[in-house]
């Protein structure tokens, strides 16, 4: 199953020369998760595999997250003596699932950080921190200092630690990148201003941003992206990956999107009926990752939405590049006649200097539509709720409840113990 190593660079290959790879390793996974996967042979039943095609994938059945709850044993595809690391799912939007990786996989997983940092700049002569965890099962942490050791940069494990900590690192060892969440090392360089140290004088040169958004549908930056570079002196990057997939897309040094490694992953994206749609056009994301030993999947539907671009990137590419996250189709709000996500009113607080802490709570009582409120802490008193307000009909032409809290209160209603993500969206809805 090592057959993405026989193809580094391949993303930089005729789109003619990419399909046919392709094909052949589409080929291979199938034959294999027919195979050796208890659920798919179920799910599959009836279909001869030497049938199945590329051009068939949208014929398919998918596969959701709800199989990992219910299927997980079945969804192994080899004996407990291969698998060689257990993790959980964020659990940004259910209970977390376990997923069980191979030598292979935790290979494979390397190989994938390894060519998505290197193409946003990153080399042997880097020195990166991580402030992610790499404890409590969580994958993310372990994925980039597996990478980073691959490319033959230095990894900081510094993980979840204080600004104070964080400081300390940077002025002794001199990172030249940072691994982080955008919004904690916004508020690190902050801290770091307070206390007298510029940002923009430290060695870092490059803010590989996850977890949340920088870019607009137009792959702008948003505030928070433009406050990064700014504070820092530094280009941000923005990465999306999933436990599930073992799959991530990192933008490339022309900051035009997440390339997809297509030796590693067959993407498409999909509106509400499950019909595949062009480029350029948003649904949900949909992962068919190739190569994978432990769980291999079919169809994977990720439960974000965004769109894929095409064409050829600046730098060469010729691969697809994933749009940013415009949100989770969970956590979609009909309020008063108008669709939107969490993310689009987060993109509005990130805008107002005044803004603290905050998060978003939705209710309903009806199916028609939902009960929105913001709950954010405020910097200054000049901060009205009515102010708060008109910036959100202005951009997103809804008016919801403002609720001022202290910012100890905002962080306990985000810090509830269920995940290991900072939940700003609190779902309250019947359903």
């Amino acid at each position: 199953m090592m057959d993405f190593c026989n193809y580094k660079g391949l993303e930089f290959s005729a789109p003619g020369n990419i399909r046919e790879v392709q094909e052949l390793l589409f080929k291979k996974h199938i034959h294999y998760i027919m195979k050796r996967s208890v659920y798919y042979r179920r799910t599959l039943r009836g279909l001869e595999a030497e049938e199945i095609t590329l051009d068939a994938l949208s014929s398919l059945p998918f596969t959701d997250k709800s199989a990992f709850e219910s299927c997980n044993e079945e969804l192994l595809a080899v004996p407990m003596s291969e698998v060689r690391d257990i993790v959980l799912s964020s659990g940004t939007t259910g209970k977390p699932t376990r997923i069980m990786y191979t030598e292979n996989d935790l290979t494979r997983l390397a190989y994938n950080e390894e060519i998505s940092f290197a193409g946003c700049g990153l080399g042997p002569e880097d020195i990166v921190l991580l402030t992610c965890t790499m404890d409590r099962c969580f994958v993310a942490g372990l994925a980039y200092f597996l990478g980073i050791r691959a490319l033959g940069a230095a990894a900081i494990r510094n993980g979840l630690s204080s600004y104070a900590s964080h400081l300390e690192i940077i002025q002794r060892m001199n990172p030249t990148a940072i691994v982080g969440v955008p919004s904690f090392l916004h508020k690190l360089g902050q801290f770091m201003k307070v206390h007298g140290i510029a940002p923009e004088k430290t060695a870092v040169r490059k803010l590989i941003c996850i977890g949340e958004p920088i870019r607009d549908i137009n792959l702008s930056l948003l505030k928070m992206g433009q406050y990064l570079e700014e504070e820092w002196g530094a280009k941000v990057y923005s990465t999306y990956a999933s436990s599930e997939t073992i799959t991530t897309f990192c933008e490339c040094t022309a900051q035009k999107g997440g390339h997809l490694h297509p030796e590693l992953a067959i993407v498409e994206i999909v509106d509400d009926e499950g019909t595949t749609l062009p480029p350029g056009e948003a649904g949900e994301v949909v992962v068919t990752p190739l190569s994978v030993e432990g769980m291999p999947l079919l169809r994977f539907r990720t439960g974000d939405i965004s769109f894929l671009a095409d064409g050829p990137c600046e730098c060469g590419r010729y691969s697809p590049r994933l749009g940013p996250i415009m949100g989770r189709k969970k956590q979609m709000i009909k309020y008063r006649g108008t669709t939107l996500y969490p993310q689009a009113v987060y993109a509005v607080l990130d805008e107002i200097p005044e803004v603290g802490e905050y998060f978003v709570a939705v209710r309903s009582d009806f199916d028609l539509s939902d009960i929105l409120s913001v709950h954010v802490s405020v910097t200054n008193d000049s901060c009205s709720p009515a102010g708060i307000v008109d910036r959100l009909q202005a951009r997103l032409r809804v008016r919801p409840e403002i609720v001022i809290s202290t910012e100890e209160e905002i962080r306990k209603q985000m810090l509830t113990g269920q995940s290991r993500k900072i939940n700003r969206f609190i779902d309250r809805r019947n359903n």
